[in-house]
């Protein structure tokens, strides 16, 4: 048996206002070719098919055409993510069924495999604790306790088909792997890891969530997303994981995706940034820029961007600026006045501290604020 497993396509997401519609339409169709040219028999994506509950039409449109093609050349199977609407998602499931595009959303049916050759394929999808912790009397509210329901049920399946080998599909946040920036917060209480003993039986277990490849055993890996959606994830390799179901074991290789545009971080000083050619490598690259100016240069966006056009985050840390992060906002603004606040932010935005006039102005402004409030 040859899967692909792939998740976190996250369809209608943006990069920091970038559109991303026509990259994640290039991935469909490396995903489709890919599908072909392996002699793919089952795709799997393990959850966050979009990256919200109620997608754009342009996201459910991507979708359509991605489910329409990947099923005329092999069966699929789908389980909703933390980021999907359970009901949306799942809506039409068993009438997509009989097309051989199998949707699942529904915890009550996590014990229900789809047949796929000699391989029975089960789907557990995003579980809130919360929700399915009455209807399967759980003595915990967490993931571990969720998903080790799931388990039993699955393996309670798993028993009575033998000779049957067994895929489990399941969108989680395994102990001991590595997340990134933009991953969803799924804690509750402090219990959002599952040690990866839960998947204890299967013989190969699909992944989604974190969004960088990660093997976590030779049986349960991480694809990852298909694309960057975090400048943390600036290092990964993108892609999805091959995997062929073999009597002698598990072979899996990793096909890498297509990357419309790589992201990047860098920092230094404004004029070494512009003018050092050890920085042409990022000219086409999107990025996020820390200037370690002494003081906050002037239009440091328009500047930065006539050679690096696509900068998208800009962040100021001047070299050898007292360390406030262990500091909060109340003990910084201590003993400090109104107008002495606002001058060091007109300070920190331009080249200058406020000249006499701006301080007036901020003066005048401060007091009328405060005759409002008088009034009122």
């Amino acid at each position: 048996m040859r899967l692909l497993h792939t998740s976190d396509w996250h369809l209608g997401r943006s990069f920091h206002r970038e559109d991303l519609m026509a990259a994640q339409a290039g991935f469909i169709d490396h995903l489709v070719e890919t599908v072909r040219a392996e002699r793919v028999e089952c795709v799997l994506v393990s959850g966050d098919v979009y990256d919200r509950a109620l997608p754009s039409l342009d996201a459910v449109a991507l979708c359509d055409e991605a489910l329409v093609r990947l099923g005329e050349l092999a069966r699929v199977v789908l389980i909703a993510g933390n980021h999907d609407s359970v009901r949306r998602l799942g809506f039409g499931s068993q009438l997509m069924d009989g097309s051989g595009v199998h949707v699942r959303t529904d915890p009550g049916r996590v014990g229900e495999p789809i047949i796929v050759g000699d391989t029975a394929i089960y789907g557990i999808p995003y579980l809130e604790p919360e929700l399915v912790r009455e209807p399967w009397k759980l003595d915990e509210r967490s993931h571990a306790a969720a998903l080790g329901e799931a388990m039993r049920r699955i393996r309670a399946d798993m028993d009575a088909r033998r000779g049957l080998r067994s895929v489990v599909m399941a969108h989680a946040f395994v102990t001991g792997g590595k997340a990134s920036d933009s991953e969803r917060d799924i804690s509750v209480g402090g219990a959002a890891n599952v040690p990866v003993s839960v998947f204890d039986g299967a013989d190969y277990v699909a992944l989604g969530h974190l969004h960088g490849r990660q093997r976590m055993t030779t049986r349960v890996r991480y694809s990852g997303s298909p694309l960057a959606y975090s400048f943390s994830e600036e290092h990964h390799v993108k892609g999805s994981w091959l995997v062929d179901l073999r009597a002698d074991g598990i072979g899996a290789e990793f096909v890498e995706s297509p990357v419309p545009r790589r992201v990047a971080r860098v920092r230094g000083r404004i004029d070494e940034l512009l003018t050092d050619p050890r920085y042409e490598t990022y000219e086409d690259r999107w990025l996020q820029v820390t200037l370690t100016d002494p003081r906050r240069p002037a239009g440091a966006m328009e500047r930065l961007r006539r050679r690096f056009p696509h900068t998208l985050v800009l962040g100021f840390e001047p070299e050898g600026a007292e360390d406030e992060s262990a500091r909060t906002w109340s003990e910084r603004v201590r003993e400090r006045s109104e107008l002495d606040i606002a001058g060091d932010f007109v300070t920190e935005m331009g080249e200058a501290p406020p000249s006499e006039d701006e301080r007036a102005l901020l003066y005048e402004a401060f007091e009328a604020c405060r005759g409002k409030d008088a009034r009122l």
